[in-house]
């Protein structure tokens, strides 16, 4: 799977609350957020150009009740021996709404920035994994598949690392996130929300398509990790705009 397929491969199973959830009836259904509705801060400028088309939405789908979603999340990742901040935002671009009272997502884009391995001249750029459920639920915030492309700074053992990855389509990192700031609205106009979640009982794979370097970089990165070693912290915006 790649970044721009548009159909999910899993059912959704569940919407009702969280940062994308939380508001859906209340959209739906014309109603305004009740709470921290004016702008708070500078927001970010969100590109809804990887927006899903009306036309990539599913069967029976009505654009008037459906919406797309930017997402921007900052944070810290400590997996193995990475333990880096985030500081250029991951963006994911989706779309959602109902099909016949049923709710359903429409992926969209992933795109990030390299993160730099302290004291080596690695580099991680996270990369959608293939699966994701962006739907609210008491246990969870949402969760994806997430795959972490490695680069390297000129001269590694002269080696390129065209696709070496930690985690790969077939065994991702899977990343199921939970609250740690509740969701609070930033801005009414256009619609942005804010809230902050955490994941610290993933586990991550050996690398994946690295060739003979493979055996080196899981000790420079520390893997295989095990679940309740690592954590993925995020702060995130998302801003909603509907496609009627």
């Amino acid at each position: 799977m790649t970044p721009n397929r548009v159909t999910l491969n899993r059912a959704v199973r569940r919407f009702a609350r969280g940062a994308a959830g939380a508001l859906l009836a209340g959209l739906v259904l014309g109603a305004v957020p009740a709470h921290g509705a004016e702008r708070a801060v500078e927001l970010p400028a969100f590109d809804f150009s990887a927006c899903p088309t009306v036309d990539q939405l599913p069967a029976g789908a009505d654009p008037g009740t459906w919406r797309c979603e930017v997402m921007h999340a900052t944070g810290h990742l400590r997996m193995g021996t990475v333990d880096e901040p985030l500081t250029e935002p991951m963006k994911i671009t989706f779309a959602e709404g109902r099909v016949d009272g049923e709710f359903r997502q429409v992926f969209g884009e992933m795109t990030a920035a390299p993160i730099r391995v302290g004291g080596t001249p690695l580099t991680l750029t996270p990369q959608y994994g293939g699966y994701a459920d962006f739907l609210s639920d008491d246990t969870r915030r949402g969760e994806f598949d997430i795959t972490f492309a490695l680069g390297s700074a000129p001269g590694l053992v002269g080696r390129p690392l065209s696709g070496c990855s930690v985690g790969s389509d077939e065994d991702a990192v899977h990343l199921v996130l939970k609250d740690t700031v509740p969701t609070r609205v930033i801005s009414s106009d256009p619609l942005v929300l804010a809230f902050g979640a955490r994941d610290e009982e993933f586990s991550a794979p050996r690398t994946s398509g690295c060739g003979p370097l493979g055996r080196v970089l899981d000790r420079a990165l520390g893997l295989p990790s095990a679940a309740g070693t690592n954590a993925f912290d995020m702060d995130v915006t998302v801003a909603i705009r509907p496609y009627v």
